[in-house]
């Protein structure tokens, strides 16, 4: 069954980056996408990054510009790069994965940004 792991969380002061990481098992084909969610507690959990099979990404345009994914298929890894992190980026992010019909099904265990 398919495992992700994420790591690379931190507490950081503002203005500083982060590289988040995400190594991923039990994928049998390169189709999928993947993408990075954050959750604050109380509120939704929220999309931040996606990359689909093609390689298209797609940023929330609260991060857009800030954010980067980008995944390593021959080490089976997925980044998010993060720059200029602000305070409002404190959340769990966590990393997640999609079946064969393109859905999020699949969720690390989070990883905690905090940012000051």
């Amino acid at each position: 069954h398919v495992q992700l792991v994420e790591s690379g969380g931190g507490s950081v002061r503002a203005g500083t980056s982060l590289t988040l990481t995400c190594v991923t098992s039990g994928y049998t084909d390169d189709g999928h996408c993947m993408g990075w969610f954050r959750q604050v507690p109380g509120k939704q959990r929220e999309k931040v990054a996606l990359i689909g099979s093609d390689r298209a990404t797609h940023y929330s345009q609260s991060v857009k510009g800030r954010l980067t994914i980008s995944e390593d298929k021959a080490k089976d890894t997925v980044y998010l790069e993060m720059n200029n992190l602000k305070p409002e980026d404190t959340a769990m992010y966590y990393c997640a994965g999609c079946d064969s019909l393109g859905t999020f099904v699949y969720w690390g265990q989070g990883t905690q940004v905090t940012v000051s």
